[in-house]
């Protein structure tokens, strides 16, 4: 169904003074009318056919009915009871013959007389509904008599201290679910459920959900350890905590599954560090996630809970520290209070007997059999203990190249990325999510328009891989070629060898050589195109398909502290890490994110508070390196040799709606450079600290940390290579004097920043993800813990505070997809603060990209949301963030033309949209894709974090 815009009733007769039931007058509002019929309709027809577009026009036409009856009866200008208003409204809706509605009209009426009434008296105790009295609960010895007692305090609990929540109304839709003989698991499932279906009403029902989520949880975890069936609330297990973590430690090592040295840590200490109250910050999404995925369990029963999760990741990061109880009280109050999280894989593996803790790995594959089968090898180890895989590809020979054992012609790159696909569909990282993997090829390689079509869902199967990202590894050279129109020669890689290994005008050089050579007939393998039809088509693919990705090679080697030491040849899964490689080396990221809108608060950012964080995150993760599990030994050596790591940061969009900042706003993108610029200093920082108390890294000398070269500095020299032609901005607000003079002295690790997606994580901590803009301020989410109804808090509460959220405000929401332009009662300076991405024009989030990427070392995970893409808008928003300095980009975002008949999300959460079924690009294009960009709920989109 194409979905229009619809205007509200005239507002002509807003010269109308309306008594207050108090007496006070206040402007004629006739929204209020629409909203008040409408909630009518959603109460008597519901949220399906009470929001259809029939209902919508009748509305319309009865608000004006009621305008003209007062005009009628009262004239302009004059005072009117609210009463009278409500009274012509009741006519209306028996008029237009709407008898059930207007009875409804009349219920809402006296309902709201009903809370006039009771305001200023405070909610009695739950009464519990009649039906639960005889139920009985199955166990595996008999049949109980259910405690409705403690189902009431579980319910009064988990909605204390939690404003517009009901707990009366939970308890009753818990109890309409209920039959005689439930189980245990069930009954414990209901009232989870039961708030579920609430959380449109008000996004405080997410907590509730959370915390009798909880309640099985710790009942779950409890009976497990103790052998027997024990339950405890919320105020019990707060006292039960300190003895419970030495009770969990000595299971996790009896069955195998916690490294024994946690046992030799002051349990006693550790467990008196344990705040309790921190269990009650999670959302139902945050804590649904961890329970399925990241607490450890034995044999599918879960004995970690949140407080002792936390607890086991520190511990297990501050197994080597000196003043090991001190360092892991600190690292639990870090991540226990949210202001920074690990990446998934270190919260998954941290203090187990298998610690494979880093996230990403980047490999170069070599052109021979032995080291391509290698390759495919080493992606399935890495894979298994969750890593996230960036692969090189370039360096295989393409189609039709000589090869010298058989003495036959090779089939190119293709048929062995299909191998690599299908390597990561087999391992799935223990079914914690699926193994995950990007390609990597450079654009002059003879095979890149095959590569551009491997996720095309029509050809030849055998030359597709659904399930590998792509991505293009551009040259500057080409994007020049492309401004001039100029030709662009494929080559491959046998005939030019060290046009891999090259950059930056030592690349133009042999580039144009090979070029020469090629036409002269000195090689056998080469196509010469033209620039502006490759890049077209390398669009016009990444629109269809979602990939390959555009990331650009110049920036990432030109700005990167360790040119000395060898070339970036890929980013890695996720576009943000730039780490060199080589045959000898895997290169390995271990990363972390800063909550940012923990440390932002309506006067600006808490600086002080935020280097607090940073220096405590950076150091755990520079302890990540030593503890690692390795699978494979060469991603050892090059991670203890360059000790890089990957410090990001999340939750941007939430900072900036604290500070009331539109994420379209110069003031925005300023904040974006503010906020970098400080996390950047007190990261160096936070290295060169531990640099001075544990050693540079051993690659540090001749590094351009070691000539006190900062990342700020080397905007210049990638100037410098683009002939001057750089858009990015080189201003800074600290002094960077004195750290320059520090970092020349050694440097811990040899890379630190590095923005990831954090699409997990950021569920866990309750923030909008990495540095995207917000997706919908109502929607269903989808990950492998199944649909999940979120919305946007921040924007309830806002409205809440002019009057405006109520039922009517939720079946709007709905029914636009959860973006506030075309909803006529939300204030304009509300629609700016709370603008959704597509609404968004994406120059802004490659200006901000752009400011932030001159403070980082390595890069960002950057998509791009293109409401309606055509090759004109694709083609200048991917030259605008080459030209503005930014080093890679994800994901392109686009949204339907078409959508679902809409549905109400109580009871059923169902998606809202549907996937794209129709292309708006004007390049010249085939068939759009199935899965034409890859979707913002995507589940699979995870990896890194």
């Amino acid at each position: 169904m194409t979905t229009t815009v619809r205007t509200a009733p005239p507002s002509t007769h807003t010269s109308f003074a309306v008594i207050k039931r108090d007496g006070d007058v206040a402007r004629f509002a006739p929204d209020k009318i629409s909203t008040a019929i409408r909630k009518a309709f959603l109460a008597t027809e519901g949220p399906v056919a009470g929001d259809s577009s029939r209902v919508r026009d009748l509305v319309d036409t009865l608000t004006a009915q009621v305008l003209a009856a007062l005009v009628r009866r009262y004239g302009m200008g004059s005072s009117v009871h609210v009463e009278e208003i409500q009274d012509q409204v009741e006519l209306a809706l028996m008029r237009s013959g709407e008898h059930k509605v207007a009875r409804a009209y009349v219920l809402y009426r006296d309902e709201h007389a009903r809370r006039r009434d009771t305001v200023d008296h405070p909610a009695p105790p739950l009464d519990p509904p009649s039906r639960l009295a005889g139920l009985t609960v199955r166990t595996p010895t008999g049949t109980t008599p259910l405690d409705a007692e403690r189902l009431v305090l579980t319910i009064t609990e988990a909605c204390a201290d939690t404003r517009d929540v009901d707990a009366q109304l939970v308890l009753q839709r818990t109890a309409d679910t209920l039959y005689d003989g439930i189980t245990e698991d069930e009954l414990r499932l209901a009232p989870v459920l039961a708030a579920r279906t609430l959380v449109e009403r008000h996004p405080n029902y997410s907590a509730v959900s959370a915390r009798l989520l909880l309640d099985g949880l710790r009942a779950e975890a409890l009976t497990l350890l103790a052998g027997v069936p024990v339950t405890a609330t919320a105020s019990e297990m707060a006292r039960r905590y300190p003895a419970h973590l030495a009770d969990y430690v000595a299971y996790g090592i009896e069955v195998g599954r916690l490294d024994p040295r946690l046992a030799t840590f002051d349990l006693a200490r550790l467990g008196a560090a344990i705040e309790p109250d921190r269990d009650l910050r999670f959302t139902y999404l945050g804590l649904q996630t961890l329970a399925d995925r990241y607490f450890l369990h034995e044999r599918g029963r879960r004995y970690e809970l949140p407080q002792t999760f936390f607890m086991r990741v520190a511990m297990g990061l501050a197994l080597e520290e000196d003043a090991r109880e001190e360092r892991a009280i600190e690292f639990y109050r870090l991540l226990s209070s949210f202001d920074f999280m690990c990446s998934t894989p270190t919260l998954f593996n941290a203090g187990t007997i298998r610690p494979q803790l880093s996230s990403c790995f980047l490999t170069t594959v070599d052109d021979n059999l032995s080291d391509i089968f290698t390759g495919i090898h080493d992606n399935a180890m890495l894979a298994k203990f969750s890593g996230g895989l960036g692969n090189d590809w370039t360096p295989v020979r393409g189609t039709g190249a000589h090869i010298h054992g058989t003495n036959g012609k090779s089939s190119g790159v293709v048929p062995f990325l299909k191998i690599a696909n299908d390597t990561a569909v087999a391992v799935n990282q223990g079914g914690k999510r699926k193994g995950a993997v990007c390609a990597y090829l450079e654009t002059w390689h003879i095979d890149i328009e095959e590569f551009c079509e491997l996720r095309k869902n029509t050809g030849d199967e055998r030359r597709r891989t659904h399930d590998m990202n792509t991505a293009h590894w551009v040259p500057d050279l080409f994007l020049q070629r492309v401004e001039e129109d100029g030709p662009w020669t494929l080559f491959s890689p046998d005939e030019v060898p060290d046009l891999h290994d090259s950059y930056g005008p030592e690349f133009r050089e042999k580039y144009e050589r090979y070029e020469r050579a090629a036409a002269d007939g000195k090689l056998h393998v080469h196509r010469t195109v033209r620039a502006v039809d490759l890049w077209r088509r390398m669009l016009t693919m990444l629109f269809e398909t979602g990939h390959p990705w555009i990331t650009f090679k110049d920036p990432c080697n030109i700005r990167s502290a360790q040119q000395h030491a060898g070339v970036v040849h890929s980013s890695n899964l996720c576009t943000e890490i730039t780490l060199n490689t080589s045959a000898d080396e895997v290169a390995v990221c271990n990363l972390g994110s800063v909550n940012l809108a923990a440390h932002v608060t309506a006067e600006g950012l808490d600086a002080d508070r935020l280097r607090a964080t940073v220096l405590t995150a950076v150091r755990m993760l520079d302890n990540v390196i030593d503890l690692n599990l390795y699978t494979v030994d060469k991603a050892e050596r090059a991670n203890q040799r360059h000790r890089p790591v990957g410090l990001g940061l999340m939750g941007f969009a939430d900072a900036l709606v604290t500070l009331g900042l539109p994420y379209a706003s110069e003031a925005a993108v300023e904040f974006a450079d503010e906020s970098m610029e400080l996390l950047s200093h007190a990261a160096i920082t936070a290295s060169a600290d531990l640099a001075e108390e544990r050693g540079a890294y051993a690659s540090f000398d001749g590094s351009l940390w070691s000539r006190g070269i900062l990342p700020i500095d080397t905007v210049a020299m990638l100037a410098d290579a683009h002939g001057g032609d750089l858009d990015q901005d080189t201003s800074a607000r600290l002094d960077w004097e004195p750290l320059r003079h520090r970092v020349r002295a050694g440097m811990r690790n040899s890379l630190i920043m590095a923005i990831a997606p954090t699409a997990t994580i950021s569920n866990i901590v309750g923030v909008s993800q990495s540095i995207e803009p917000l997706y919908r301020n109502l929607y269903v989410k989808a990950n492998m813990s199944g649909d999940f109804t979120v919305i946007n808090a921040a924007l309830v509460d806002a409205l809440a505070e002019r009057g405006l959220w109520d039922e009517v405000m939720v079946a709007d929401l709905k029914y636009w997809d959860g973006v506030l332009g075309p909803i006529e009662r939300i204030p304009a300076d509300i629609k700016e603060l709370f603008a959704t991405a597509f609404e968004i024009d994406p120059s802004w989030l490659v200006r901000a990209a752009s400011r932030r990427q001159k403070w980082i070392d390595q890069a960002q995970s950057l998509n791009l949301y293109v409401a309606e893409p055509n090759g004109r808008k694709l083609d200048e928003l991917y030259r605008l963030a080459w030209r503005t300095g930014c080093k890679t980009t994800y994901y392109l975002r686009s949204q339907s033309k078409t959508h679902v008949e809409k549905s109400t999300l109580a009871g059923t959460d169902g998606r809202l949209n549907a996937v794209p079924v129709a292309s708006v690009i004007d390049l010249p294009l085939t068939q759009p894709q199935d899965d034409a960009s890859c979707s913002v709920l995507d589940p699979e989109c995870e990896a890194c974090q």
